[in-house]
């Protein structure tokens, strides 16, 4: 099915823009709510499950497999119980965690499930505005679609680190970072790299170089936090370590029996007198430090370039909603922290709650 198996009209109710797991459960959501499919358009570049099917298939996650199987289940439109598939991900451990490789190949099943059912459009969306119907969507391959509401799936993008005043260095992406086979192209043992942040990321970055025999400085703001689990709910669940990266980093970055960091490992501070010293030695630089919303869509300018959001309901702007790692939930956990809910279940669970007051 595409958008012109129905009308030759740009108007649709829905457009959905972005297909990656938040875009995916947006559009299981709208079916399952009885919206018909035909006012439903699904708009993506690829359709390939965004980043995590095109990105970040290697990393370890640290979302247990009975909660991506949730996810999986969440939609009947999904049609995942009738998947005559039987993907890797159905045979694991449902408490332990799993790479991302395992949920990726039946995302892009769900897709195909779904695309078999709404009109869809290749492409990119590089311009919304405001339209008296709703909101004109502009493609840069030149469509344009009037939408009475529009939902932004759009996925996030690793934040800069700026360096530059401490003395150039080759940078390694994330995306190097995460396949080892394309980390030893980049880098070898021969070289020192610094390593920012102290996050999931992070530790990824450190266990992937140190694999290779590359000596890392991993240069810190915030001390190791841990997900601690608690009778029905987890502390520090979306910023704390979970799965391999725990175990790993507490077997690793602690003390050894003769009281010293491992030899290729080093941690120091970016506050400590050491740091100018320390990052003088390394010739290259990994920045592990968060991500900020994907800003490749221009919004109208009464909303400015980074708009604010309801992160209790998902709004941006009357009929303009935003879902996934670029507009999360956030919410308070039993001991008054606040967090942003990051991962694919959770996208869900938020999506049931607040899609009744989108419709």
């Amino acid at each position: 099915m595409n958008m012109l198996d129905h009308s030759s009209s740009t108007d649709t109710t829905w457009c959905v823009i972005g297909a990656g797991p938040a875009g995916i459960a947006v559009v299981g959501k709208l079916l399952d709510a009885h919206i018909p499919p035909r006012e439903i358009l699904w708009i993506d570049p690829a359709f390939q499950a965004g980043d995590l099917g095109t990105k970040w298939r290697p990393v370890s996650s640290n979302t247990k497999v009975r909660l991506f199987l949730d996810f999986l289940n969440a939609c009947p439109s999904f049609h995942y119980r009738e998947c005559p598939l039987d993907f890797e991900l159905n045979s694991l451990p449902a408490q332990d965690t799993c790479s991302l490789h395992a949920i990726a190949d039946p995302l892009l099943w769900v897709t195909k499930q779904l695309k078999d059912q709404v009109p869809f459009l290749h492409g990119m969306v590089d311009k919304l505005d405001q339209h008296p119907k709703g909101w004109l969507v502009r493609t840069n391959t030149g469509e344009l679609i009037v939408a009475k509401k529009v939902v932004l799936a759009l996925g996030a993008d690793p934040k800069p680190l700026h360096l530059d005043a401490h003395g150039p260095k080759e940078k390694i992406s994330l995306e190097e970072m995460v396949n080892l086979d394309t980390l030893r192209k980049v880098c070898s043992p021969k070289d020192t790299v610094a390593v920012f942040g102290s996050s999931h990321s992070a530790i990824i970055a450190l266990y992937n170089l140190l694999e290779i025999g590359v000596h890392v400085i991993n240069f810190y703001r915030s001390p190791l936090k841990y997900a601690i689990y608690k009778d029905g709910w987890i502390l520090y669940d979306n910023t704390g370590l979970k799965g391999y990266s725990a175990t790993w980093a507490k077997k690793y970055m602690g003390k050894t029996e003769d009281g010293k960091i491992l030899d290729t490992l080093e941690r120091v501070h970016v506050k400590s007198p050491q740091f100018t010293p320390q990052y003088d030695r390394c010739n290259k630089v990994i920045a592990t430090v968060g991500f900020d919303r994907r800003r490749s869509l221009q919004l109208p300018s009464s909303l400015g370039d980074h708009p604010p959001y309801d992160h209790t309901r998902g709004q941006i702007a009357p009929g303009l909603y935003g879902i996934g790692i670029a507009f999360p939930e956030g919410a308070h956990d039993p001991e008054g922290n606040f967090e942003y809910r990051v991962g694919l279940w959770k996208f869900m669970d938020y999506l049931t709650r607040v899609l009744p007051t989108w419709l």
